[in-house]
Parts: C-alpha cells; sequence; structure tokens
C-alpha cells in the first residue's frame, strides 16, 4: 500500500466527507438514556441514527453486495449494523457508538456541548471524539483499501446507541446478531485513548466499574440546627465517615482488600514505558486548581493508578439545598452517587457485594444506612497480540505518525470489550481512539483532535490489510 497516497485520500476525506457530518452530529443533544430517560419521546438519538444513516448509505454504494441496517429490538436503543464484502470469509469487526455523555458546566466562552467550533485543528463540542468519530473513520480505512485495492476480510461494523450507559442493551443485540456475526478473528474498537498525539496508543486494559447510591437518613424531616445539632447526628458526618471504610482521605488509596488483584509484570513494564515517553504530561494534561498536586509523584505510579488500581470518585450528592437556598436546618438525610473503578481482572458483581457490606455493616447511631448497587461492570484485559499483529501495529504507527506505537492501559471502561473477549476468546483486539491531553470526554470543552483521527483512520486501514496477509 502506498502510505502516500494513503495519506492523501485520507486527509481529503476527512475534510470533505467526515468532518461536515460532524459538524452536524455534534449539534444533536442525543445524550444517552441513563442522562435522558425520555430519549424516546425526544427523538435526538433518532436524528443521530438518522444522520449516521444517510450518511452512510451514500457512502456504502461503492461496495458491492454491503448492506445496512438500523436493528430495533423492543424497548432498545437502536443499534445501526453494516455487512461489508470482502476478500476472504473471515470476518473483522469494527466497534463505535454515538450517544453520548450530558452537557456539564463549565464550557469556555463561545463554546457549548451542542455548539460545534472547529479551531487550531480541534473540533469542540460533545461526542466527536467520544464516539461519534468511530463509524466515519471506519469507512474512511475501507474506503482507502479500496482506492488502492487492497484486499481484506469481509467488516462488519457495529454503533451502539446505549454505551455512555453502561451498554446494557448491547447484549441482546450481539445475541439477536451472532449468526450474522459469524466469529470475527480482529476486533478493532475506536472509543479509547491515546497518550499524546504524536503516536499510536494501543489499550492493553480497561477497568471495571462498581457504582452505586449511598444514603444516610437520620431524620424523617429537617429540623432547626440550633435545636437539632448535638443531639441528632449529622448525616454528612456519618456518611464522611463510612467513605473512610473504603477510602484513606489521606491518601486516596482503597481500604478493601477484596477490590485489588496482582497486576501482570508485563503491564507494570508498559506503564514504565508510557510514563517516561509521556512525562510530566501524565498528569500535566489534567486542569489542576491552583497548587494541587498529583497524588503521586512517580508518573509510572500515577499510570497504574489510573489504570490497574481502584480508586474511588463521589460524582453527585442529593439532599443538600444550593448554598443560596440554604436554611440554618439539620438535615434529614445525605445521598452520595460513587463511582468506584476496579481493576480490569476483578469481577465487578463481587466488588459491589464488597463494598455493600463494608457501608452497611453496623450502621452508626443505628441510623438507616443503605448501599444502592447500580450493577457492576467487570474491565476488560487484552489476550497477548500475535506476532503478525504486533508487527502491524508497530508498521501502522511509523507509517501514520511517524513513531512508534506506546501501550498503555485505560481507566475509563468499555463493557462491550469484556463481552467480546468470552464469546470470542480467540479473537486479536486493537483498541484505540482520539481522547489525547485535555480533549476533556465527558467534561467541559471536550474536542476531537482531526489530525489524529485522520492519522487513526490510516493506522486502521494498514491493520486491516496486514490482518488479510497474515499466516493462516
Amino acid at each position: 500500500m502506498d502510505t502516500n497516497r494513503l495519506k492523501t485520500f485520507v486527509d481529503t476525506f476527512w475534510d470533505d466527507a467526515i468532518v461536515p457530518s460532524l459538524v452536524e452530529y455534534i449539534r444533536i443533544p442525543n445524550k444517552s438514556p441513563a442522562y435522558d430517560p425520555q430519549w424516546v419521546e425526544h427523538g435526538y438519538m433518532e436524528d443521530a441514527v438518522t444522520l449516521m444513516e444517510t450518511w452512510a448509505r451514500r457512502e456504502l454504494a461503492a461496495f458491492s453486495g454491503a448492506t445496512l441496517e438500523v436493528v430495533r429490538l423492543p424497548g432498545r436503543t437502536p443499534l445501526i449494523f453494516f455487512d461489508v464484502p470482502g476478500d476472504s470469509g473471515d470476518t473483522v469487526l469494527l466497534y463505535g457508538h454515538l450517544d453520548k455523555q450530558p452537557e456539564m458546566k463549565g464550557w469556555a466562552e463561545g463554546l457549548g456541548p451542542w455548539i460545534p467550533v472547529i479551531k487550531d485543528d480541534k473540533l469542540y463540542g460533545r461526542g466527536g471524539a467520544d464516539d461519534g468519530y468511530a463509524m466515519y473513520g471506519c469507512f474512511a480505512a475501507l474506503h482507502a483499501l479500496r482506492e488502492q485495492n487492497v484486499p481484506r476480510a469481509r467488516c462488519v461494523i457495529m454503533i451502539e446507541a446505549c454505551e455512555e450507559s453502561g451498554s446494557y442493551d448491547l447484549p441482546y443485540y450481539v445475541d439477536h446478531l451472532i449468526g450474522r456475526i459469524g466469529s470475527p478473528s480482529l476486533v478493532v474498537c475506536l472509543d479509547s485513548g491515546c497518550g499524546d498525539y504524536e503516536r499510536l496508543w494501543l489499550t492493553t486494559s480497561l477497568r471495571g466499574i462498581a457504582g452505586g447510591t449511598l444514603t444516610v437518613r437520620v431524620l424523617t424531616e429537617g429540623v432547626h440546627s440550633g435545636s437539632a445539632s448535638g443531639i441528632v447526628p449529622s448525616s454528612f458526618r456519618l456518611l464522611r465517615g463510612l467513605l473512610s471504610r473504603i477510602e484513606d482521605e489521606a491518601t486516596g488509596a482503597i481500604k478493601l482488600d477484596e477490590l485489588y488483584v496482582q497486576i501482570p509484570p508485563q503491564r507494570i513494564e508498559q506503564a514504565k514505558a508510557a510514563a517516561e515517553i509521556l512525562g510530566d504530561a501524565v498528569y500535566a494534561s489534567y486542569p489542576f486548581a491552583g497548587a494541587t498536586r498529583p497524588m503521586a509523584s512517580d508518573r509510572g505510579e500515577l499510570v497504574l493508578n489510573r489504570t490497574w488500581r481502584p480508586q474511588l470518585a463521589v460524582v453527585a450528592m442529593d439532599g443538600y439545598p444550593v448554598p443560596g437556598d440554604a436554611g440554618n436546618v439539620l438535615l434529614p438525610y445525605s445521598t452520595a452517587k460513587l463511582s468506584i473503578r476496579t481493576p480490569p481482572t476483578l469481577d465487578g458483581h463481587g466488588a459491589e457485594q464488597a463494598i455493600k457490606r463494608a457501608l452497611e455493616a453496623d450502621p452508626p447511631y443505628g441510623a438507616e444506612v443503605a448501599f444502592r448497587a447500580e450493577g457492576g461492570s467487570s474491565g476488560w484485559h487484552a489476550p497477548p497480540l500475535a506476532p503478525w499483529l504486533a508487527k502491524a501495529v508497530g508498521q501502522a504507527s511509523q507509517d501514520a505518525f511517524g513513531k512508534t506505537a506506546a501501550y498503555m492501559g485505560e481507566g475509563g471502561s468499555i463493557p462491550f470489550m469484556g463481552m467480546l473477549g468470552e464469546k470470542f476468546p480467540d479473537t486479536q483486539f486493537v483498541i484505540t481512539g482520539v481522547l489525547g491531553p485535555h480533549s476533556n470526554a465527558h467534561g467541559p470543552n471536550e474536542f476531537l483532535h482531526i489530525p489524529t483521527g485522520k492519522r487513526v483512520t490510516m493506522a486502521v486501514a494498514h491493520m486491516i490489510a496486514a490482518h488479510h496477509e497474515r499466516p493462516k
């Protein structure tokens, strides 16, 4: 394959065909069902599906025998399913999602979640990088191979609409479509991150999650704090103490032994190598306030913290008025929503049960304490790369970025990967993405770094081609 010709084609295709459609996609507030329970009535998810379907049907005409179906199971978010015949009966499965996280406060002036803005090679707005670009990137890679008559396997593309809610609809679709999916020997997922924008990054693991809400109730209604304080225990104080059962508030270390696993030596070495490549960017890419410091001084330990060690984040609180509306009232209850990231190889359901036992045992002052789990999700640990794929990854990174590839776990979760790993234990996985420094997925000022999107597309084309030529 002519690399210069590939670059010219991908650059032009992105500029002419992909970016304009992504701009329209960003305008659509198609929040995932967890954040928009009335997603059916609002119709935004349908708008996003229609946008992508219309675009894809035009592009699909170039591939003989290719099919597209918007699959709809009753009561579930839709899924776009593409089947693009190839030059062999083997199958490559490519995956992405089109649902989005909620708005989040704090967008810079002139930016917003549903306001697409292109500035300095970045496309700002919710969902462009996480993960709207995926479908477009898949088609660009297939077009690029076709343009040079490079043979490839059959390619199946699945774009779901429930990933940001935990992909709870996806198992039903996989079971429903398993006969049409076949047995892929290579899975390519474009919903992950990159340590920098200088090379191809492969994700070696994904953490699981054991989330839920912790509620401490001490009264049936609020009462005057001058009358009750000193007699009625503060629900916030009790909640704070309960959290200390699972987290050391001084260090952030999780106290429950049940939430730890033995980290594989190879992943420790890769974490050190990634930290060496990234330098201070391991932590400097985050918008620290004031003189806030990272949780450790060793960069390799920071990488392991966010990829292989359990961590707690309190992501929401309930039971409190905003400060301007607060009276001197001792509040009846405190509720905290907990997001507990768990190691890739830890059982998610077991982790939730361990957390529930620790929080609900022996409630202080006999208060009502309840931890309502939201359905733990296990993580994912990549199988070893086959020699042909390891070589292809290295060559793809050199050709697309001009530098060697890097390997690192990610702190987030992609439930589909664990699901596929169980169903297809002999499959090779390439998990990569465009979410690099400051791209801020799920937060304000999210952006897609367009040059990286183009280079990842080039790399995917290389790997699909190498898959076809691999030793059988």
